[in-house]
């Protein structure tokens, strides 16, 4: 990910909370295989488990679930099962780092007629775009051996949490205020649930790098940023004043930096 300092995010509760609000992550592997192509990629919601939600450096870990008959499924299995017939204990652990993309919902399309400094004056702006993303790298453990009670333990625990997680944080189904309840993992058949697991395999990914970018306008001038601000505003939709509000705060904290 290219950083520069002014879209740079270092403080890492930000980034798990980027995470958490939007947890369909693309998981991108680079690994060699018979059959199927070297680069891969899959989009997967995910869990991220922190022991220390008060810590400012853990960066936690990731766990998701995809679908067995996934080409992307087959390579990781397939690199597993090599190193594990090479070695002596059986890891699950690719051999190869991870990574895994998390892009936040509110994005969008710069127009330079927002440039209401710099454009009048000197002609010198080109469209872009804002957004904010976070990378996480790390190693990755597979759970695919669909007999074994360690995989059926992952894959229950992963896709109760999963579905905890969304239900509550992203559908706000708490069953209060209002609010409908909550969809459990128990109201579907335990046979079904059974069956399923079968076609799907566990990702495990101990998190050793987190990068964070909140590309929102911070590198232009004040005079710029409020144009930005302004000009989402009055288009009226919910992404675009989602991205005003962002561009407004980064464009603060940008300020309050200067001293």
């Amino acid at each position: 990910m290219h950083l520069r300092t002014v879209h740079a995010e270092s403080r890492i509760p930000v980034l798990r909370d980027l995470i958490r609000s939007y947890p369909l992550g693309v998981l991108t592997t680079a690994i060699p295989s018979s059959t199927e192509p070297f680069i891969q990629a899959t989009h997967i919601p995910w869990v991220l488990d922190v022991q220390d939600e008060s810590s400012e450096t853990e960066l936690g870990v990731l766990r998701g679930h995809l679908a067995r008959q996934n080409p992307h499924s087959k390579v990781m299995i397939e690199s597993v099962s090599s190193n594990n017939n090479n070695n002596a204990t059986n890891t699950n652990v690719l051999e190869q780092d991870v990574l895994v993309l998390f892009t936040a919902t509110p994005s969008h399309y710069v127009t330079p007629q927002f440039y209401t400094e710099t454009k009048p004056s000197t002609g010198k702006v080109v469209p872009t775009w804002n957004y904010a993303a976070v990378q996480a790298y790390g190693k990755a453990r597979i759970y695919y051996d669909s007999k074994s009670d360690e995989t059926s333990h992952f894959l229950t625990r992963q896709i109760t949490d999963l579905t905890n997680h969304t239900e509550i944080s992203i559908m706000d189904y708490t069953g209060q205020n209002g609010r409908p309840d909550q969809w459990n993992v128990t109201d579907a058949p335990d046979r079904y649930i059974e069956l399923l697991k079968k076609n799907i395999i566990g990702i495990e990914i101990s998190i050793d790098k987190l990068q964070g970018k909140f590309k929102m306008s911070q590198e232009m001038s004040k005079g710029d940023r409020d144009g930005v601000v302004q000009g989402f505003a009055r288009l009226e939709s919910d992404v675009a004043r989602a991205v005003s509000e962002v561009v407004q705060e980064r464009s603060e904290m940008r300020e309050a930096a200067k001293g």
